[in-house]
């Protein structure tokens, strides 16, 4: 029986000997690639190599890649559903193809991990069709006949569409933006053998079948509003550390598997409770051990909890860790730290320990002190003997911290149980603030870049040329502090202590326009983070990138440059390409920090 360690060594070396160079994995919380906000999968460094630039290392790589995923965090208190995972990856970049990598990927979980060939089930892609009944992409029997080949029989081969079998970043293969890249993929699942009933298949919700590894055949851009194939072929394996080792180990519950399984056993040291008497308590259990550990991943790259961005999914995961410990009768002030502590032996979390607890022990007592008035209120209220109402449980969401799914267990609790009619008010303001809620978090993760269009990447372009020019007019305290990008314009903001003034503001933009005009080169290279930073390229967010960094240099690399920066984003190939930079709008967002926007015109 193989742990998750000898897994991922077993899973690196295998394809090592297939020819893999191994790529350092990425920071969780990646400021150089100012197109998203957390890494959620090992090929998000690689997209611009996928879409063709050599890779320094070669055209084969492999690497394990913690990630956070926050689509499926209302799913995570099931067995299996995680936010925060180790993802294994192989790449074949321009290399091979769909021969080799679905013949690797059995070899791998047969030879090397001893899983059964006979519980294994395999999914591929059936196709895309416009509505007047057009191929746009065909069906996928080249991966079809290769399992078959391999030995999977056609009834444990199943067809699925765009929902199940295609992979973008913005799923939907005809929602897709400009410039972005994606592909039919290839899935493995594990048969736990049980539940069965008659239609079973390897994507129903029954819990017998697990993904363990998908094979993702990045072939399309979209380019011009319709989906063309890529100058290369290339192949992206992802596959979930932890749902491996549930396949080795054929055990059904990702909660008894490696970290999740020592923070399950911390929490029962401090609940009234033990993990498997009760499943409501169960669900306790996994969320906080989902939750506070991939707030401590977050808090270990020196993020703080706060109301935005980073900060915001720190400090919602770390509350509702609270929240689920409340259930779990825990009393014990600094839980969160002394759960966490499991997690010390990873050298980043050991290395950032002060800082961690620190912020569990300030989030949780203050937030504990929120809900403990929110409890009180509740008391009292049925101590006068009022009726609860919906609007006024919903108030215990809105005003004093309760997670909103939770509101009905805990009312549950204390003995209170609505009517028809008043449950109705309560799921009508559920729904309203749901609605809110997407429109507000649309808006707080809208960094970054909107797209990989070509005005997109000019105008990315154009903040490096703004950052330096700020810098040489302001001062080198410049520093930048957050972007967003669309088409039609470009948001920077910066470090300062006031507003521009016009004079200033037409300095920076004289400046960025003379080095459009004299259209100088935009040179990239790859190199370590060490020599980037003592050849003066400009790295805010040093201990957040990882040890190999791309830089991008406006002008001569050695010599007389206008911008040296390291940046994970797409660029133009020379300043002429930009346009005219024209600043239209400055805000003083707070203490030190100026927001300016700008456009490019032709």
């Amino acid at each position: 029986m193989a742990s998750v360690d000898e897994i991922r060594k077993k899973y690196l070396d295998f394809f090592k000997k297939k020819g893999h160079k191994e790529i350092s994995p990425a920071p969780l919380v990646l400021e150089g690639d100012p197109t998203t906000l957390f890494t959620s999968a090992g090929m998000q460094p690689l997209i611009p190599y996928l879409k063709g630039e050599k890779h320094p290392l070669g055209m084969r790589l492999c690497d394990s890649q913690p990630s956070l995923r926050l689509q499926d965090i209302e799913e995570v208190g099931d067995n299996r559903h995680t936010t925060f995972f180790e993802m294994l990856g192989n790449w074949s970049l321009g290399d091979y193809f769909k021969e080799e990598q679905l013949s690797w990927c059995l070899e791998f979980f047969t030879k090397e991990l001893g899983i059964k060939k006979e519980k294994l089930w395999v999914s591929v892609f059936e196709g895309l069709k416009d509505k007047s009944g057009k191929e746009i992409v065909p069906r996928d029997e080249a991966s079809y006949n290769i399992w078959l080949k391999l030995g999977i029989p056609k009834e444990r081969i199943f067809f699925y569409g765009p929902q199940k079998n295609w992979w973008s970043r913005s799923g939907d293969p005809e929602l897709m933006p400009e410039g972005e890249i994606g592909g039919p993929d290839s899935e493995v699942f594990y048969d736990f053998g049980k539940p069965q009933h008659p239609g079973c298949h390897p994507n129903c919700d029954c819990g017998r079948f697990l993904e363990i590894g998908n094979s993702v055949f990045i072939q399309y851009e979209k380019k011009n509003g319709k989906l063309v194939e890529l100058p290369q072929k290339n192949v992206d394996f992802g596959g979930g550390l932890e749902r491996i080792a549930m396949a080795v180990l054929s055990q059904n519950d990702i909660f008894k598997i490696g970290t999740l399984k020592d923070l399950v056993s911390k929490i029962e040291e401090v609940s009234a409770f033990h993990y498997g008497d009760e499943e409501k308590k169960d669900k306790s259990f996994r969320i906080v051990a989902d939750h506070l550990r991939a707030a401590v991943n977050i808090l270990a790259e020196g993020v703080y909890p706060a109301n935005k961005l980073h900060g915001y999914v720190a400090r919602r995961l770390i509350r509702k860790s609270v929240f689920h410990l409340y259930f779990l009768g825990v009393k014990k002030n600094n839980a969160l730290s002394f759960i966490a502590a499991s997690l010390k032996g990873q050298e980043k979390i050991s290395k950032n320990w002060g800082f961690i607890e620190e912020n569990l022990n300030l989030e949780e007592a203050k937030f504990k002190q929120i809900m403990e008035k929110g409890v009180r209120k509740l008391d009292k209220i049925i101590s006068e003997g009022n009726k609860v109402d919906g609007k006024m449980a919903f108030d215990l969401y809105q005003n004093d911290g309760f997670p909103l799914e939770l509101t009905l267990e805990f009312l549950g609790q204390r003995g209170i149980s609505f009517d028809k009619k008043a449950e109705e008010v309560f799921r009508s303001e559920f729904e309203k603030h749901k609605e809110l809620s997407r429109k507000t978090a649309a808006r707080i993760f809208k960094g970054g870049l909107a797209d990989h269009s070509f005005e997109v990447t000019k105008l990315h372009t154009a903040t490096h040329l703004i950052h330096s020019a700020l810098r040489k007019v302001l001062g080198e305290s410049v520093s930048q502090k957050g972007s967003n990008i669309t088409s039609e314009r470009l948001r920077f903001d910066f470090s300062f202590d006031r507003k521009l003034t016009d004079e200033e503001i037409n300095k920076v933009e004289k400046m960025v326009n003379e080095v459009i005009k004299r259209g100088l080169p935009v040179v990239f290279e790859e190199k370590p983070l060490d020599e980037a930073i003592s050849e003066g390229a400009l790295h805010f967010f040093a201990e957040r990138y990882g040890k190999t960094v791309k830089v991008y240099t406006v002008g001569d690399p050695r010599g007389e440059y206008f911008s040296k920066e390291v940046c994970g984003g797409p660029h133009v190939k020379n300043t002429k390409e930009i346009g005219r930079v024209k600043i239209i709008k400055q805000e003083k967002l707070g203490a030190g920090v100026i927001r300016i926007y700008a456009v490019a015109k032709s």
